[in-house]
């Protein structure tokens, strides 16, 4: 299908437009290793990205001890302290994704991320890969009295470019992603190479489904 009179498009970011996991994971069991606690493989915290830095954090805890708040705030400073040194160590984009981004661009698309991770951790990212000047505006987890899958974050997104839901449309990689967009209303693109805790995307009814970046060029 091809969508019509869209003005706007709604990206996610960790799993959609980055491969953040090997930070992520690095900066985890960094944590865990301070905190004397078993650390995991890539494959098992890639499973636990999506939700923010504190479901990460609490996630990678449980799979070890009890968890009390005294624990988990020590994890959590220990966790952002060294993530924030090492945002983009390893993390890349997605194939296809700066020449997409360019051509949307080029084409007068309002390119947006709404992302559930820390806002202060955008900018640097964004910057380090060279993608921050295709981007109008963006959000994080931290910005907004809700985030993700709740449909706030979407809805400002919409008042602040004074756009309509039926104007924009969100993309995706995770149920969080496409569960903000449906409850919305909003149409939505769902990627299947991201972070969907080993859950096909389509089990979410997001309009289209895709597997490769550049696909979008098709559809809108």
């Amino acid at each position: 299908m091809k969508f019509k009179d869209k003005k706007v498009i709604i990206f996610d970011l960790d799993g959609t437009l980055i491969d953040s996991a090997p930070d992520l994971a690095g900066a985890i069991n960094y944590m865990l290793k301070s905190l004397d606690q078993n650390t995991f493989d890539i494959e098992t915290i890639h499973k636990w990205v999506g939700n923010g830095a504190q479901v990460l954090v609490k996630r990678a805890l449980s799979g070890n001890t009890i968890i009390d708040e005294n624990l988990f705030n020590k994890a959590l400073d220990i966790f952002f302290k060294f993530y924030a040194q090492n945002l983009s160590v390893n993390t890349v984009t997605y194939p296809h994704v700066t020449e997409t981004l360019q051509i949307l661009k080029e084409n007068g698309y309002r390119l947006v991320i709404v992302t559930n991770k820390p806002f202060d951790f955008i900018t640097p990212i964004l910057k380090e890969l060279e993608i921050i000047d295709f981007f109008e505006y963006f959000i994080g987890g931290d910005s907004l009295s809700k985030k993700k899958p709740d449909p706030m974050p979407l809805l400002h997104v919409c008042d602040r470019l004074n756009v309509t839901v039926e104007e924009s449309v969100m993309v995706g990689d995770s149920r969080n992603d496409i569960l903000s967009a449906n409850g919305c209303g909003m149409q939505s693109i769902g990627v299947t190479y991201g972070y969907n805790y080993n859950e096909a995307i389509a089990v979410y009814n997001p309009t289209v489904v895709i597997d490769d970046f550049k696909e979008i060029l098709e559809i809108l």
